[in-house]
């Protein structure tokens, strides 16, 4: 097979894999009336506490303009407020409430569990070198 060829192939199937991934992880949150951005909101602040909306919207790669409505999706849920930050009015900080923190408690486990159950079929040493692989890959992407 050309390079150019294994090269599209190797896109192909790292896309699909993902696309897979997600699939089976978003029929589970499904069930908890959350879609998978909403989830990666959650688990960041279950993860890491309070944070400035802006700092959100970085680490979980959404787009300003969006974080904003979905942080409103979860707080009318009552998931998550907000809080001004005292000495910087432009920044305001994302915090889960306890029904939030009694959610993410309950289902972290659960997903974290599926995404094991998921990369079971790999040893170690393959592991190891996907992540390696990919963040490779990731970082070469950033140059282009």
């Amino acid at each position: 097979m050309k390079e150019d060829n294994r090269n599209l192939k190797a896109f192909t199937v790292l896309f699909r894999a993902y696309q897979t991934i997600q699939d089976a992880t978003k029929r589970d949150l499904l069930q908890y009336d959350l879609n998978q951005t909403e989830f990666s909101v959650l688990e960041f602040l279950y993860h890491h506490g309070e944070q400035p909306i802006q700092v959100i919207g970085k680490k979980i790669l959404i787009a300003s303009s969006s974080i904003t409505y979905v942080i409103d999706k979860l707080e009318q849920k009552d998931f998550v407020y907000r809080r001004a930050c005292p000495k910087d009015r432009r920044v305001t900080y994302v915090l889960l409430t306890s029904k939030g923190q009694t959610l993410m408690e309950e289902i972290f486990p659960k997903h974290e569990q599926k995404i094991n159950e998921i990369f079971e079929v790999l040893d170690q040493q393959e592991m190891d070198t996907m992540i390696l692989s990919l963040k490779k890959v990731g970082l070469n992407a950033v140059e282009k």
